[in-house]
């Protein structure tokens, strides 16, 4: 074991040999890292050993399917990506603030969110604010969502949030989900909301237990007394709305998300379905991304339904 340096509470970590741990780990070994960040193996090797002596414990064993974290590593790791994803925001920051380059907003949120309900947001964003780029970050589940910004990563998170968050956060309003089904289907000729416990025998198009709204399609029907019957299955939203006009089965599906030419086979339910949309971020809100969220809010913002059903993805 690595003897711990002496220093004082003041000595500062080496950010460039975090950015070295995390590389070694991403790549489960020495010399991929080292590939992928132009390093000769043995330099890159030696930053990791003294990173290890100025913790005082080994961050890293070799194990048959390569280099793994230790019970230290796997602990160090999280407040490492942490500081790393703060250092580089930092850098950006500056820069953009001498004019070295384009400012740059980082958003992550649910791919469900990506292409509806923050699609106008991002088109009258990129309008407004045209030299600023955008790099949006897309996740399936809301907790990888949340433990990506709790480590630092993004300007901004768009999503579904639990509570509490430790952090600033920000409500955009609710967004209602809606059943999809087929042209012709009698239910479209009543008029009104559907309600969902009538559907009890109806086939439906289900998703891929990856996709997040598995899980809220199953506690939805749920709490109306009955487990879907699935007939297919999809990881796309898009794809489930259509598979539904097509006749395979009933699909739910966020209401921002139904292609237009789809949307005379939607129907609200009754009671309305629907989840909570926020904006938040791991530290104080900067300028673009409070922008953003007043852009957000403008373009997108209703608010919860009448006696509506809170889904949540876990």
């Amino acid at each position: 074991m690595p003897e711990p340096m002496k220093h004082t509470p003041w000595t500062l970590l080496n950010v460039r040999q975090l950015a070295y741990l995390l590389a070694v780990v991403d790549e489960g070994s020495f010399t991929a890292a080292a590939q992928r960040l132009h390093l000769s193996q043995p330099a890159l090797s030696r930053q990791v050993r003294e990173l290890e002596q100025h913790i005082g414990g080994a961050l890293l064993e070799r194990r048959r399917g390569g280099l793994v974290p230790t019970a230290t590593g796997r602990a160090f790791l999280p407040e490492a990506r942490a500081v790393v994803a703060a250092a580089e925001r930092a850098m950006r920051v500056a820069r953009d603030s001498l004019g070295l380059e384009g400012g740059t907003l980082e958003l992550a949120t649910l791919a469900t969110l990506a292409s509806g309900r923050l699609l106008p947001a991002l088109s009258e964003w990129r309008r407004l604010h045209p030299h600023v780029r955008t790099r949006l970050r897309e996740f399936t589940f809301r907790g990888e969502l949340e433990e990506y910004v709790a480590g630092g990563g993004g300007d901004l998170a768009i999503g579904t949030l639990s509570q509490p968050w430790d952090g600033p956060a920000v409500s955009l309003g609710w967004e209602e989900f809606v059943l999809v089904l087929p042209p012709g289907d009698p239910l479209l000729e009543r008029p009104g909301a559907v309600a969902l416990d009538a559907l009890a025998e109806r086939d439906w198009v289900g998703y891929d237990p990856q996709q997040g709204l598995a899980r809220l399609m199953g506690a939805a029907c749920a709490a109306a007394g009955f487990e879907p019957r699935e007939a297919v299955r999809t990881s796309q939203v898009e794809a489930a709305a259509r598979f539904a006009a097509a006749g395979l089965g009933l699909a739910l599906v966020p209401a921002g998300t139904v292609p237009g030419d789809l949307a005379a086979c939607a129907r609200r339910l009754d009671p309305p379905v629907a989840w909570e949309i926020s904006a938040y971020a791991r530290t104080e809100l900067d300028h673009a991304a409070q922008s953003f969220i007043a852009l957000a809010t403008a373009t997108a913002s209703s608010p919860r339904p009448h006696g509506a059903l809170e889904l949540t993805d876990r």
